[in-house]
């Protein structure tokens, strides 16, 4: 283990925020990981996976551990599905490529999804219909400061909306080392009626679409509207979609008959924040280097030198938008650190 000092988290966040970390550390193996917790109070560290959730706003005054732990491994099968582990330092979308590239389904939705695989069920990542928790088996995980490994079940995550355990009770507590997907070899169940990924295979004239088809779709659909990382900073979604209360809905819909939604349950609804945002007339609008993208009013974006506390102030100022014009609280997707 190499200890860099004063090191540059521009290449480690997505978003691209130039800080520094007083002390950097990538990890590699299990053994590394537990001996350096064994040497390091818990409040000295900074745990970083792939930087693609979260917004940097200040230099950070602690250790920051880089997990890089890698492998990908079946560790059991039948003739309908498949359970692989995933190492924790596995890029989530090369993930998707592989299982899709193998005949595993379940995971062809979350395709382009940016991060890696040990931040994947902190979030419960989602899109197009399909969360993580859909093909999630258990998750092996490390107490940062008894360093007892523990596996947590699908339960014991209490998965919701961009939301588990480890973002609530567990919040700091654990290092997840590894993801344990539950996959199927054989007659798959394709989810393509949310978005325009039914649209998409029609384009292309795919009428019986199996699962790379879809993985296709999305990306093609994601390339459209949402800008590479490697090229604008950004960190995908920044609000989760609100869910609201029918009445509440329903009273809007009197103002907006053009209003989109899904329902989640008999009395809630789901808006999008990028049609709330949009309508809000702030769909590519920009200050300075800090700005919301121009194809995708949910991303928010860096076009260059922008600080986190610009890309916060932005923020914050959308949440007061949309609330004055729509009565509608935002809450951010991603992890703010300030």
């Amino acid at each position: 283990m190499q200890v860099i000092r004063n090191f540059s988290l521009k290449e480690y966040n997505s978003f691209g925020i130039d800080v520094r970390a007083d002390k950097f550390i990538s990890v590699s193996s299990l053994e590394d990981l537990r001996r350096l917790l064994k040497k390091s109070y818990s409040s000295e560290l900074f745990i970083l996976g792939g930087g693609s959730n979260m917004l940097l706003t200040r230099d950070i005054h602690k250790t920051v551990v880089h997990i890089a732990l890698k492998g990908i491994k079946v560790v059991a099968e039948d003739e309908n599905e498949v359970i692989l582990e995933v190492a924790a330092g596995e890029n989530w979308h090369e993930l998707v490529l592989y299982t899709i590239d193998q005949g595993f389904g379940g995971l062809e939705n979350l395709s382009l999804i940016p991060g890696n695989v040990g931040t994947s069920p902190i979030q419960n990542i989602g899109a197009y219909g399909v969360e993580l928790k859909d093909s999630f088996e258990s998750c092996h995980a490390m107490n940062i400061q008894t360093l007892e490994e523990k596996d947590f079940s699908r339960e014991d995550c209490n998965f919701g909306y961009r939301n588990s355990v480890f973002k609530n009770e567990l919040k700091g507590l654990y290092i997840i080392t590894s993801v344990r997907f539950r996959l199927s070899k054989k007659n798959h169940q394709l989810h393509l009626d949310y978005g325009a990924i039914r649209n998409e295979l029609e384009k292309s004239g795919i009428n019986d679409p199996g699962i790379q088809d879809v993985s296709n779709a999305v990306i093609t659909i994601r390339r459209s509207k949402l800008p590479d990382p490697k090229e604008i900073g950004n960190s995908g979604s920044f609000f989760k979609n609100p869910v609201i209360a029918k009445r509440q809905f329903e009273e809007l819909q009197l103002e907006y008959p053009e209003i989109p939604s899904y329902q989640v349950s008999s009395d809630e609804i789901k808006i999008p924040a990028g049609w709330l945002i949009d309508q809000a007339g702030l769909k590519g609008y920009r200050h300075g280097d800090a700005g919301v993208h121009k194809n995708q009013a949910l991303v928010l974006v860096n076009y260059g030198e922008a600080t986190g506390e610009e890309i916060l102030n932005l923020a914050k100022m959308i949440q007061d938008k949309v609330y004055s014009k729509f009565e509608v609280p935002l809450e951010a997707e991603v992890n703010i650190i300030n």
